[in-house]
């Protein structure tokens, strides 16, 4: 019997996390400053809105945000 070379597909498929209605946002503040950090945390931080220490900003809980957050979480306070 002659062997057929066949190529299998991997299926990947995106989970995206089921969120409960009422935590569908988080509250980040910004608790220590930014100044003298690593230039790519400083990007994180501005990508995120925010400007000063204590200034706070809702986000939906999304899987970039929870990413940005995980990269400086040093520097902030994450409230659901």
């Amino acid at each position: 019997m002659a062997e057929e070379n066949r190529t299998v597909k991997k299926v990947t498929t995106i989970q995206k996390t089921q969120v409960s209605s009422k935590h569908n946002t988080i509250s980040v503040t910004l608790v220590k400053s930014f100044h003298g950090r690593l230039p790519s945390h400083r990007e994180t931080i501005i990508g995120l809105g925010l400007k000063r220490i204590n200034h706070t900003k809702k986000f939906k809980d999304t899987s970039e945000i929870r990413g940005m957050i995980n990269k400086v979480s040093y520097l902030l306070k994450v409230e659901d």
